[in-house]
């Protein structure tokens, strides 16, 4: 018999829970109005939660909710305020991708059940591993794996005893989630937020290939693909769309689970996907699963493709058979609303009513009689002090119905509100201490939330700012060409050496390179994916460092595991205290960069471990997004079909698009890297030197050569010797530096997230 997958559909309002749960689906994901990474979606407000949860479980369905965004220090308070409310629901488990909340809930709500994000572009073992050590249960895999990768990756989840989902329905990112800037720098709408407003998406002046959305990709479909998710042993498949209305919601969710049916009960998977094509989609595509990342993963057109995918299978897309089409559409859809409509609408999210009743008299215990929809139950103050009495000395405060209304209005956050409270049978005038009292409403939560302990709030832990560092910051440099090797003789600052994305073509002559020049230190890539990754652990093991900086938390791992000292890169999206303290503990992490997301006050509330050191990038080219997809095909061409690992090792490109509103945009392709884009002005922040004195204990600087249209007037040596007069206070040298590199921008950090 085959193991059943867990069908997870997306809610973004209550309309579309219901959908989702009169479709058939196992759990839903869903996000409250704050703190989760759809904050386009309506989402729903935690008055709502309870009654939600209420509904799904008497339909056998999970809730999820997503706190899936970075947490700035300013929100941890509230966060912490609705983790308290949270850890006492019967929710089933939080989507989660910072870190420092990872150490939240590991450390003081470790009921929660912690689902790792798929912001957390998760691709290799190692950050299997990492996940694992921070308590995580489940894993959403980076979403272009390919089917040998998901299955490899699954068998670690297994073993390690975390499950894994995959997204197979729904808009495809071009980026690596969670790696994705474009948004933030221009506008300041951080994905990782979950403010993305889409640039991809937009209209560029038309490129040399005739495209006009050369970004744009379609969207997911692994409709014809269930036998082999199965054979891979996923355990959840994920459909996306919490900004999509209930009708869609319903239609995608409702075909899944029919696609499901029929492969468990006649093992059929069919390949008829018409259903899905009723509703919103850009076309569809099963490239990434497929393992066959090619042009026909793009469509130059953003909008929705249904009315045209209807006129194609009615003989052609002229106008007239268009329009025809789109009226067709039109009714169809009007006629799945109404249904869907009629269907949710006899579906309540009120909770349910809870009758209260107390009775008992002098030198008895206080009994609580509980009766809802569905039970009936007693409970009582257990232990011999806690008695009913008059003596007002021994704690507690007369029991009258305004002091209970007030002492058990918790009962009002489950999944029940209190319609009556009594006391006739309370023989009046007496006491009971504070503590049985708490004790017997904790037993009634007890029994009210499925026999989950109630959990006490906890209040954040005081972090204290260190002592302000008197010393002067020292400058670190970033390079990735054997040519800038002389920068070692030039300067005594620190000199990091970025490995590439193809870290298994040239291992050996990395081995090589690292072991003839003692004071190079790795700088690892984010992305690291099969054998690229196992080559990474191989260099740790043959290399032995001491010291490396990671952007990929698999790697971070395997440091840890083997003694090496390391550094959080900028691309691991630290934004506060918490996050840094969970990499300390946990992982022995000896310091991190700040995330350039953040502004100066944002910046200046984080409050650092003890003996950890504070990184901050000043001077670099800005990374828009990464992508394990060709986008030249789009832009100037590519005479190959398809993407494979030649392309990567071998390919050495760039160009540039333009938006209409005149802004460009330079794609770039290094030999051994991932596609990137990169903004137009390099980022440049010499206020900081002035702002934050004394947090950081190095400033740093990338001298890689990527085009811009940033230009650099002098020397790479020269330009190293203003940043090191400038960081020690020459404001001369601060304004030389700004004349030496321009255009420059400091946008994110005038704007933050």
């Amino acid at each position: 018999m085959k193991k059943e997958i867990e069908l997870l559909a997306p809610g973004g309002d209550v309309d579309s829970i219901k959908a989702a749960i009169l479709a058939g689906a196992d759990a839903i994901y869903c996000g409250l109005d704050k703190f989760n990474a759809r904050n386009r979606a309506k989402n729903i407000t935690f008055e709502d939660l309870n009654g939600i949860l209420r509904l799904a479980h008497q339909h056998s369905c999970e809730i999820f909710l997503t706190l899936n965004i970075i947490i700035v220090e300013s929100e941890l308070s509230a966060l912490t305020g609705l983790l308290n409310k949270l850890v006492n629901t019967t929710l089933d488990g939080i989507i989660v991708q910072d870190l420092g909340l990872f150490y939240l809930l590991s450390s003081h709500f470790p009921t929660l059940k912690i689902h790792a994000s798929t912001q957390l572009t998760t691709h290799n073992e190692g950050q299997i591993l990492f996940l694992k050590k921070l308590n995580a249960i489940r894993v959403n895999l980076s979403r272009e794996m390919n089917i040998d990768e998901i299955t490899e990756l699954t068998q670690v989840a297994h073993r390690n005893g975390l499950l894994t989902e995959v997204f197979v329905h729904g808009s495809n990112c071009i980026s690596f989630s969670g790696l994705c800037y474009m948004s933030s720098v221009h506008g300041g709408n951080s994905g990782n937020r979950g403010r993305c407003s889409q640039p991809c998406r937009d209209q560029y002046l038309t490129t040399a290939e005739g495209k006009d959305f050369p970004l744009n990709i379609k969207d997911n479909s692994a409709y014809s693909d269930l036998r082999a998710l199965s054979d891979a042993g996923v355990d959840s498949i994920k459909i996306e769309g919490r900004i999509k209305k209930y009708h869609y919601v319903y239609t995608v969710v409702d075909t899944w689970r029919k696609q499901l049916q029929a492969f468990y009960q006649q093992d059929l998977v069919g390949g008829d996907d018409s259903g899905l094509r009723k509703v919103f989609n850009r076309d569809f595509s099963n490239s990434f699963l497929q393992g066959n990342i090619s042009q026909t993963l793009f469509i130059d057109n953003p909008r929705d493709h249904s009315a045209i995918y209807h006129s194609q299978q009615k003989g052609g897309a002229e106008t007239e058979k268009l329009d025809t089409a789109k009226r067709e559409l039109y009714d169809l859809k009007s006629r799945i609303i109404d249904d869907v409509k009629v269907g949710i609408e006899p579906l309540s999210i009120n909770r349910a009513p809870l009758k209260l009743s107390f009775s008992g008299c002098r030198d008895e215990p206080l009994m609580a009689s509980v009766k809802t929809p569905e039970a009936a139950f007693v409970v009582c103050s257990e232990d011999h002090l806690a008695v009913l009495n008059s003596d007002k000395t021994r704690g507690g405060q007369s029991l009258d119905y305004t002091f209970l209304s007030k002492r058990f209005k918790g009962v009002n956050d489950t999944e029940y509100f209190i319609e009556s409270l009594e006391l006739e049978g309370l023989e009046p005038g007496l006491a009971l201490p504070f503590k049985a009292l708490t004790a017997l409403k904790n037993r009634l939560l007890f029994v009210l939330n499925g026999s989950r302990e109630y959990v006490n709030p906890v209040e954040l832990p005081r972090l204290q700012k260190p002592p302000v560092d008197e010393v002067a910051p020292a400058l670190s440099l970033l390079i990735s060409a054997e040519e800038d090797l002389y920068l070692c003789e030039e300067t005594s600052a620190e000199i990091y050496f970025q490995l590439p994305n193809s870290l298994h073509s040239t291992l050996d002559e990395l081995v090589e390179l690292f072991k003839g020049n003692q004071r190079l230190i790795p700088w690892f890539p984010a992305l690291l994916i099969g054998e690229d990754y196992q080559a990474a652990v191989s260099f740790l093991q043959q290399v032995q460092p001491v010291r490396i900086v990671t952007n990929n938390s698999g790697v971070a791992y395997a440091a840890y595991r083997q003694e090496v000292s390391w550094v959080a890169g900028p691309h691991m999206n630290l934004v506060n205290s918490f996050s840094l303290l969970c990499l300390k503990e946990q992982f022995n992490c000896e310091g991190a960069f700040i995330s350039n997301e953040l502004n100066r006050g944002q910046i200046k509330g984080i409050k650092k471990p003890d003996n950890f050191k504070l990184y901050y990038s000043i001077s670099h080219p800005i990374v828009l997004m990464m992508s394990r997809v060709c986008m030249f095909y789009q832009v100037t061409g590519c005479k190959k079909s398809i993407v494979d690992n030649k392309c990567i090792e071998r390919c050495e490109k760039s160009s540039v698009i333009t938006n209409l509103n005149g802004v460009s945009f330079f794609i770039d392709k290094e030999r051994g890297g991932y596609h990137h884009v990169y903004n137009e002005a390099n980022f440049l922040n010499t206020d900081i030197l002035g702002d934050i004195p004394g947090l950081f204990s190095s400033l740093f600087v990338d001298l890689r050569c990527v085009k811009t249209e940033t230009q650099r007037s002098v020397e790479k040596s020269e330009l190293i010797r203003l940043f090191e007069t400038s960081l020690n206070g020459n404001q001369e040298s601060t304004e030389r530096l700004r004349q030496a590199l321009y255009p420059t921008t400091n946008t994110q950090y005038q704007k933050g997230i």
